[in-house]
């Protein structure tokens, strides 16, 4: 990339990961936002708002998209309806934002011909398949609206890349945790869900035998990864995993959490959740063969530093 002053756009910046990745980019060059505040807030941006442009708005709405993607030489698209639980009940809603949305920030991308459009998709395509790790050349099979609509986004990528010549890479996040993930939503993931219970004396609700496998990545690897496949020239036209390559059962993130705040805690036990993926872990060979990624965090010091943001942030409050 050359010495002209970059700017960058980031769809879903008022939420977890985009509040981290636009941290990172504003040393990187100008970075505007572009984000409908339903899941995400400005609270999460607190200390860089007067450094970033904000533009509240809906990725599924065609002047908006436009006017975000003007001037911009890299679009990170992390906007997104998020739950799996959500995408169930409103299948419609899901794919408008997550499948008309790419469309339109592909086609504004396309037309003032940005040098890369990163685009956040999910482990969810891959569905329940036994086959592990998770490779990307599996055949996706998603199991819900949710994973259907990434799959599709890939798909759209893949396509504005093959036939218009956009430079799109796709990331397909694992499990990813750190702070500022919201733990109050009912679809909240595991990690904020059950530090903030340790936090406030309440059981951790763990989901049938907690002998689930998942692949944890801490915010931090998942930037490195993200910013290596907007400036790597081998990610191009490519879809990757973004994950530790590590895989740990519920059982075992229970007990890293323990550690970190320094007493055991006496889960509740729930009857498993319906849709629920008993494992999952990733190959991440590719990424770290093409784009040199290299995980730096395990699960222990992750979430010593996500506990250590959470508890920070409840003395502040």
């Amino acid at each position: 990339m050359g010495h002209t002053e970059q700017r960058f756009l980031v769809t879903g910046g008022a939420g977890f990961i985009g509040s981290h990745l636009v941290r990172f980019l504003l040393s990187q060059g100008q970075v505007r936002v572009l984000d409908d505040l339903s899941t995400g807030t400005l609270d999460n941006l607190r200390e860089v708002l007067s450094e970033v442009e904000f533009i509240r708005g809906s990725v599924a709405d065609p002047t908006t998209v436009r006017e975000a993607v003007a001037g911009c030489t890299v679009v990170f698209h992390l906007a997104a309806q998020v739950s799996v639980p959500l995408s169930m009940e409103q299948p419609v809603a899901t794919f408008e934002v997550n499948v008309y949305g790419t469309q339109l920030l592909l086609e504004a991308a396309r037309q003032v011909g940005c040098q890369r459009f990163v685009f956040a998709s999910s482990a969810a395509v891959y569905g329940d398949s036994p086959r592990l790790p998770k490779r990307e050349t599996m055949r996706p099979a998603p199991i819900s609206p949710y994973g259907w609509s990434k799959h599709y986004g890939e798909l759209l990528c893949r396509d504005y890349y093959r036939v218009f010549g956009v430079p799109t890479v796709a990331l397909r996040f694992f499990n990813v945790y750190g702070a500022r993930q919201n733990p109050r939503s009912q679809y909240a993931a595991v990690v904020p869900r059950w530090i903030t219970a340790a936090l406030t004396d309440r059981k951790p609700i763990i989901y049938g035998d907690g002998k689930q496998v998942r692949d944890f990545i801490y915010i931090d690897d998942l930037i490195q990864g993200i910013w290596l496949s907007a400036t790597h020239p081998a990610a191009v036209g490519r879809v990757f995993n973004l994950a530790s390559g590590a895989r740990y059962t519920l059982l075992e993130l229970l007990r890293a959490i323990e550690h970190a705040i320094g007493y055991p805690l006496q889960p509740e036990y729930q009857p498993p959740r319906a849709g629920d993926i008993r494992r999952s872990y990733a190959d991440i060979r590719a990424i770290q063969q093409a784009l040199g990624f290299q995980p730096r965090f395990t699960l222990a010091e992750g979430i010593r530093r996500t506990v250590e943001a959470y508890q920070k942030e409840a003395a502040a409050a």
